[in-house]
């Protein structure tokens, strides 16, 4: 499935956590808002680990980020859930894999699941303790609800294949009366309510930042610790960056992540100025940039997976070679978070759900299992231990969706599937099954070209390490309680605020 629908991995329940800023400004509960720390999640989509300036110096320069990092620390070694974008973000909300959440592959325009309403989310959580909660982006509150490329618009910005403009005129053929395409217009929610159909994407930035410092400031005004979630529209495809005119198509995508970093900075400086001592800033990303995408698509930096390339297709979005999964990662906390340093610990997004909680004193609920672990002493700079074993879900490149058929073992890698994603231009590499698994040592191969030899005592002994972590999840999984999203769909399910209109245009 192509294209990313993050906003419809959420359920209702976690609808009910979000706090509508502009009815549900409650002055006079104050609990906890002088002692519970507030958090700030920016999350950009597809985007590459070497795009940020600070991780790989030959891009282009995101001062905001470099900047953040210096007062901060920086992860080298942090993944994403998944290497698409519903079960990552998924997996955000609930520290949860997809085989646990329900969650294991995109959602669509029309879709009528998402989220499954028996998965706790952070929001909830954080809410239960008086957390004021809002969420921007590609997920209900604020923003649009799927990728920038998942419906026409009057300015489309920049893809391949090029998307058309809306039709302006006054279609006859109402939107109910097709199958549900790339042609319905692109909407933007506030709330339930469609404010914009089709959205001006190049306005789109500016509305964000609007939206964030009118959020932090009414959780000022409320006297409550606030939960904000940032999902990004930034850099799936680039959006129509304001002003911009070049046909130069290098240009468009250093202008959108220089754009990006730009509304980041601003994020920080919005926090800065009211909360700055008490306020946790993460930045991250839900996967790898999307290859087939071409000059419109990010860096991955030196995780070029040439094991795979060579051999045709992409080793970025959608697989689970390095450069589809390994992101980059900064936290930010002046009060708390030591500035400046780097950590190498094996990390991911999994660890958001708990490590947000045991900084705010919340116990995880016990009735499921977590695959997340608290890092906070890490954050800290008491620790450098993260994960001794990270499982990559197949993310819809070979294999069936979910699947843990990748397995990170400390330094090793181990490839029990590879193939299927579509490089630049079209080229696929063959869907094939390795058993025994390919096991590469990541820290003298991190490009993951030249597998270990299979006739080495060390590969075997990995090898049984890693059949016997992977069985022992299963088991796991086996004995959780599981979800099972809903993938259904249905062409009234998808935003249209215009139902005469063929691509549901809003008039007035």
């Amino acid at each position: 499935m192509k294209g990313c629908s993050a906003a419809l991995v959420v359920s209702s329940a976690l609808l009910t956590s979000v706090l509508y800023y502009h009815s549900d400004l409650l002055a006079g509960e104050k609990r906890n808002s002088l002692i519970k720390p507030n958090f700030i999640i920016i999350l950009a989509d597809d985007i590459g680990w070497g795009d940020v300036h600070q991780n790989w110096p030959s891009t282009v320069k995101t001062p905001n980020l470099d900047k953040m990092a210096e007062d901060g620390m920086r992860f080298l070694d942090f993944h994403a859930a998944a290497s698409t974008c519903s079960p990552s973000r998924a997996s955000l909300l609930t520290g949860r894999l997809g085989l646990r959440n329900g969650v294991t592959r995109n959602f669509a325009v029309g879709s009528i699941g998402g989220l499954p309403l028996n998965e706790t989310t952070l929001a909830e959580e954080l809410k239960k303790e008086g957390y004021y909660t809002a969420i921007i982006g590609f997920d209900y509150y604020y923003g649009i609800p799927y990728s920038n490329d998942m419906g026409c618009t009057d300015n489309p910005g920049y893809d391949i294949p090029e998307i058309p403009p809306c039709p302006k005129d006054s279609e006859t053929q109402c939107f109910k009366c097709k199958n549900i395409s790339a042609n319905v217009a692109l909407p933007l929610f506030e709330n339930f309510d469609i404010k914009q159909q089709p959205v001006n994407l190049s306005m789109l930035t500016h509305l964000y930042a609007e939206r964030i410092s009118g959020i932090i400031q009414d959780a000022r005004k409320s006297g409550k610790p606030f939960f904000l979630y940032v999902a990004l529209a930034h850099m799936h495809v680039p959006l129509t960056p304001h002003g911009f005119e070049s046909e130069n198509s290098t240009d468009v995508f250093k202008t959108s992540l220089r754009e990006m970093d730009s509304l980041i900075g601003q994020i920080r400086r919005i926090s800065d100025a009211i909360h700055k001592e008490n306020t946790f800033i993460w930045f991250t990303g839900d996967n790898g940039p999307w290859a087939e995408k071409c000059e419109f698509s990010g860096s991955v930096g030196p995780f070029v997976g040439s094991w795979q390339t060579q051999r045709g297709g992409s080793s970025a979005k959608r697989t689970t070679w390095e450069g589809g999964h390994r992101v980059p990662a900064i936290a930010y906390w002046p009060s708390r978070i030591p500035a400046n340093v780097t950590t190498a610990a094996l990390l991911s997004m999994l660890d958001i759900f708990p490590t947000l909680l045991s900084i705010s004193h919340i116990s995880l609920p016990k009735d499921r299992h977590y695959d997340g672990l608290d890092i906070s002493q890490v954050l800290f700079g008491h620790s450098q231990s993260g994960h001794q074993v990270l499982f990559h879900p197949n993310s819809g490149a070979a294999g069936k969706f979910g699947d843990l058929q990748t397995v990170r073992l400390e330094k090793y890698k181990a490839f029990y599937i590879t193939g299927g994603a579509q490089a630049c231009r079209g080229d696929i590499g063959p869907e094939k099954l390795h058993n025994p698994p390919l096991i590469f040592d990541l820290s003298q191969d991190p490009a993951e070209s030249a597998p270990l030899d299979q006739t080495t005592a060390e590969y075997w002994r990995v090898a049984e390490r890693i059949a016997a972590k992977t069985k022992t999840m299963l088991r796991s999984i086996a004995n959780d309680n599981t979800s099972q999203a809903d993938y259904t769909i249905k062409a009234s399910a998808a935003p249209c605020c215009n139902e005469h209109h063929v691509v549901c245009r809003c008039w007035g």
